[in-house]
């Protein structure tokens, strides 16, 4: 049966730089057509780009593009691997010519750069488009930020048929990453709906990248994985009627196993049966998932179901700052002294702004905004703590007061406090909403 490999190179921004060429590796040694998607693109990461490109509108893509690329671009051209990626983020065009960029400075030819287009929301008739289906009591003029839509693959597909080497995306779904390349590939058109399921789950399985390999899997001594520190990235061999086998990249540390693959499966699914998608609701209520030998498993029968007339949209808003600060405490009586230093910045910025204190080593990440479980958990003797305190305004101002009073307690706080650190970032409010799909017709340009 005919099949595409399809490699994973990246699983978020800010992910291994070193993770794509032990791919391309594998992808070319097993032969055949293969493409390499990189997924580099979460909720948060697209509304930090937008605020990027607000202050320099030359950037707004993903600032590791080069890096990542660097090592597998020409392997890639060379050896007709089709790269996608949605590493274009709030820019998709300054991406393009910044791979354009990165072939001249490894003395490439200039490869055939696709940008999809259409997932932006932020124009004048975007946000009239918003304020219908948002609400307009909920959509704040005065404090748009920036708004993306899901798009599907059928963009990348009809780029990858004009003879794109590379396609580069803003927001699209991730799963459409894979499945852009699969439908070129296979031909598949809009009512070939099992097949579109079987390759959209093939790349929701490939999505996060080594979290299907063992990454985020691994709990020491419950789900043991070999040579974590060499992790390898997967590949997915998806065949004409959609179904695929999921392996790794060769030579490399990992697992994939049935339990590791059935965990990324389920992963940020609200509903087996009905897995909204811009191509397709997948159904994998009867999907089985076989081991077939080491690191190979085989996901089959999933079933699919006629796509939604909406696509989803998120819409962020400015929301203030927030700002953080942390000193340590050690030795002894540590607790204690970390205690003092949260009662004192408490008193002194009581009633300006919402704060959360922490104190990490012994509660960091279990506790609440009202610290209600600090008082109950015991020390045990401990030999350090590090005392965190978070607060969110909307003035900057406030914020750099929060620094200050932290900063202070250098002297003016418990004895033996030390190693400040200080950061802040603007916050923002997310809103999602369902748009018509006819308003929001996706489309490609080749550079």
């Amino acid at each position: 049966m005919e099949s595409l490999l399809i490699g994973c190179g990246a699983g978020f921004s800010g992910d291994r730089l070193d993770a794509a060429a032990p791919v391309v590796r594998t992808l070319i040694q097993r032969g055949g057509p293969a493409a390499l998607m990189f997924e580099m693109l979460a909720e948060r990461t697209l509304a930090a780009a937008q605020l990027l490109r607000r202050a320099d509108a030359s950037g707004g893509y993903e600032p590791t593009l080069k890096d990542e690329l660097r090592p597998v671009l020409a392997d890639c051209l060379r050896h007709g691997i089709v790269i996608v990626g949605n590493f274009g983020a709030a820019n998709p065009a300054g991406a393009a010519r910044a791979i354009i960029e990165l072939a001249t400075e490894l003395q490439l030819d200039k490869p055939r750069v696709a940008v999809v287009e259409g997932d932006d929301l932020s124009s004048e008739d975007g946000q009239a488009l918003l304020k219908k289906c948002l609400g307009a009591q909920d959509f704040e003029s005065r404090a748009f930020v920036c708004a993306n839509a899901y798009q599907g693959a059928f963009a990348i597909a009809e780029a990858i048929r004009a003879g794109a080497q590379v396609v580069v995306t803003g927001r699209v779904a991730d799963p459409s990453l894979a499945l852009g390349p699969a439908i070129a590939h296979f031909g598949w058109h809009e009512d070939d709906l099992d097949c579109l399921a079987g390759a959209t789950m093939a790349g929701h399985l490939l999505e996060c990248g080594a979290q299907l390999t063992g990454g985020y899997f691994a709990d020491p001594g419950k789900k043991d994985v070999p040579n974590m520190h060499d992790v390898g990235f997967p590949i997915a061999e998806v065949f004409e009627d959609g179904h695929c086998i999921v392996t790794k990249a060769a030579d490399t540390g990992g697992r994939i196993s049935a339990a590791s693959v059935k965990e990324q499966l389920l992963y940020e699914i609200h509903d087996p049966c009905a897995y909204l998608t811009p191509d397709v609701v997948a159904d994998i209520g009867e999907a089985q998932v076989r081991e077939l030998g080491p690191d190979e498993v085989m996901l089959s029968g999933v079933r699919g179901h006629a796509r939604t007339d909406t696509l989803k949209a998120n819409v962020f808003f400015d929301n203030g700052w927030l700002g953080e600060a942390e000193i340590s405490y050690a030795g002894p009586n540590a607790r204690a002294r970390a205690e003092l230093a949260i009662d004192i910045v408490r008193k002194r910025l009581e009633g300006k702004m919402e704060m959360r204190f922490d104190m990490i080593g012994l509660v960091s990440i279990m506790g609440d905004d009202a610290g209600r479980l600090l008082s109950q958990v015991p020390d045990g003797g401990l030999p350090d703590v590090r005392v965190r305190v978070a607060g969110r305004h909307h003035q900057e101002a406030m914020i750099d007061l929060l620094h200050q009073e932290v900063t202070a307690l250098w002297t003016g706080g418990p004895a033996g406090g030390g190693g400040v650190r200080v950061a802040k970032r603007p916050r923002l409010l997310l809103r999602s909403c369902l748009v018509p799909r006819e308003q929001l017709p996706a489309s490609f340009r080749l550079l």
